[in-house]
């Protein structure tokens, strides 16, 4: 029986390396990664106990110290914990806000009164609204009020594995595209329910080799900071620091770019704001 939980466990014990856990190989392994046998015991449990996890679809019945064991043995980051125990545990894993909502007028109002790029994402990667640098930085070909329209409404990582925003804008393209599924896989947890989000999967799978198989590879990240390296087609390669805010009481969130003046983004969105004018 295949489960999201039983997938997700299966593919970080395949990861981990037998002597990176000080387990002791004799033989030929048929597999890599720790057999579950292996793992159970890193764990503190029974090999039974183990794969009736690895074939349930929830494990609402397991203990928090047994979800918390798991954690350790797998070496889980901390998105990975989390994204395991919303797994485990389904019934808790709501998030305060509608997955449909609109931009609040205030966050739109702040975002567009920012001198770096910023945009306004939700749990799918659809992008609500931007101001002119957000715009031209992800989407210089497209209209400012792209966003508006649910029906026109730009999705990054549409853009990003069918064409529009991927390879071509980052000169980290294979990183990127880890980091683009990861959030789906993270939000996946948090929205199970969610049919635009489970459409936008489909879709990919289907229409994208290279997202069907980072998918099958089940990384996970909430992406809320770090740096993009860009290789934009208008203005080349530079890299922008960035920070996710995330509005109280709302599933959206906010993009941020940190420029720095004087530095060489700057300079390149500078040219970008005027080849676009």
């Amino acid at each position: 029986m295949t489960t999201e939980l039983g997938e997700f466990l299966r593919s970080r014990r395949g990861a981990l390396r037998p002597e990176a856990v000080g387990v002791v190989s004799y033989g030929a392994r048929r597999v890599p990664g720790l057999r579950r046998e292996e793992l159970a015991q890193l764990a503190g449990v029974s090999t039974a106990y183990y794969t009736r996890l690895e074939q349930a679809d929830h494990a609402e019945t397991t203990s928090d110290q047994v979800i918390e064991a798991l954690a350790r043995a797998l070496q889980l980051t901390a998105d990975e914990a989390n994204h395991l125990r919303r797994l485990a545990r389904p019934s808790s894993a709501r998030v305060a806000g509608s997955t449909h909502e609109r931009a609040r007028a205030s966050i739109v109002a702040l975002v567009r009164s920012m001198s770096g790029p910023a945009i306004v994402l939700d749990h799918s990667n659809d992008m609500h609204a931007w101001n002119r640098l957000g715009n031209l930085l992800l989407a210089h070909e497209l209209p400012f009020a792209a966003p508006d329209d649910p029906a026109t409404r730009p999705n990054f990582a549409r853009r990003f594995f069918l064409g529009g925003a991927g390879p071509e804008l980052f000169a980290n393209a294979e990183e990127m595209a880890d980091d683009v599924v990861g959030f789906l896989r993270y939000s996946s947890s948090l929205h199970p329910e969610d049919e635009q989000l489970r459409a936008l999967v489909g879709e990919l799978t289907q229409r994208s080799d290279d997202f069907a198989r980072i998918w099958g590879e089940h990384p996970v990240g909430d992406c809320g900071y770090g740096t993009h390296h860009f290789a934009h087609p208008l203005v080349g390669r530079f890299d922008l620091d960035y920070e996710v805010m995330r509005p109280a009481e709302s599933s959206l969130r906010v993009l941020m770019y940190r420029v720095d003046p004087g530095s060489p983004a700057a300079d390149a969105l500078e040219l970008l704001t005027h080849a676009c004018t």
